[in-house]
C-alpha cells in the first residue's frame, strides 16, 4: 500500500499558494491554512469581546478575510502564526479602542487586567502582558489621581460606579461617572497619540 503523503507544512502551504495560478488550487491550499488557525484566532479575539462568542466570531472572521488579502505578500522571515497573531492583536486592539471611545455604559466593563488562560499560547500571553503594562502606563502618564483610582476600581474590580462615588467621597453631581468620561477621553487622545509615534506619522 502507499504510504499516506504528509500533510504539507505552513511555510509550504503558503509557497503553494503564492507560486499557484489564481486557481480552485490556490484558494484549496489558504484555505487548509486558515482553518489550522481559525478556532485559535477565535480564543485570541474572544479576550478582546469579553466572552461574547458572536462578536469573538465576527473579529476573527474579519482577522481572517484581512490575512486572506495579504497572503499573497506574506514573507517567511517569521512564522505565520507570529505574522496571523499580529494582524489579530492590531485588529482587535482597534475593535477595543473604537468601543472604549463610545459613550460609557457602566453595566459593559472593560477588562484591564490580564487573566492567565491556557488556551492561549506562549505569544499570546507575552502580548497580554504587554498590553497591560501599556495600559497602565498610559493610565500613569495620563490620569490624576482620582481618575485613575476610579478607572481601577471600576474596571479591573468591577466595583459599581455608585459605589465608587460613595468610597471616594466624590461630591461632584455625576460622580465617579464624570471622572470615568474625563479620563477615558485622555486615555483615547494618549492612544492615538502613541499610534502615531509608532507609526512615524507626525502629531
Amino acid at each position: 500500500m502507499a504510504a499516506h503523503a504528509m500533510p504539507l507544512s505552513d511555510e509550504q502551504l503558503i509557497a503553494e499558494y503564492q507560486t499557484a495560478d489564481p486557481s480552485a488550487a490556490a484558494g484549496m491550499h489558504a484555505n487548509e491554512l486558515f482553518s489550522r488557525y481559525s478556532r485559535r484566532v477565535t480564543v485570541w479575539c474572544m479576550k478582546f469581546a469579553h466572552g461574547d462568542r458572536e462578536v469573538a466570531r465576527d473579529l476573527a472572521q474579519e482577522v481572517l478575510m484581512k490575512a486572506y488579502r495579504h497572503l499573497g505578500g506574506f514573507r517567511s522571515d517569521a512564522k505565520f502564526s507570529t505574522w496571523l497573531y499580529s494582524i489579530t492583536r492590531n485588529h482587535c486592539l482597534n475593535f477595543a479602542r473604537e468601543k472604549a471611545s463610545q459613550p460609557l455604559d457602566s453595566g459593559d466593563p472593560i477588562e484591564l487586567d490580564i487573566v492567565d488562560d491556557k488556551a492561549w499560547d506562549t505569544l499570546a500571553e507575552m502580548e497580554r502582558r504587554e498590553m497591560a503594562e501599556s495600559v497602565r502606563r498610559l493610565i500613569s502618564e495620563n490620569l490624576d489621581e482620582t481618575e485613575a483610582k476610579v478607572m481601577f476600581m471600576h474596571f479591573a474590580q468591577e466595583v459599581p460606579v455608585a459605589t465608587v462615588t460613595q468610597l471616594l467621597g466624590l461630591k461632584n453631581a455625576s460622580g465617579a461617572k464624570a471622572f470615568i468620561m474625563s479620563a477615558r477621553r485622555k486615555l483615547s487622545v494618549a492612544a492615538r497619540r502613541l499610534r502615531a509615534q509608532q507609526a512615524g506619522r507626525p502629531q
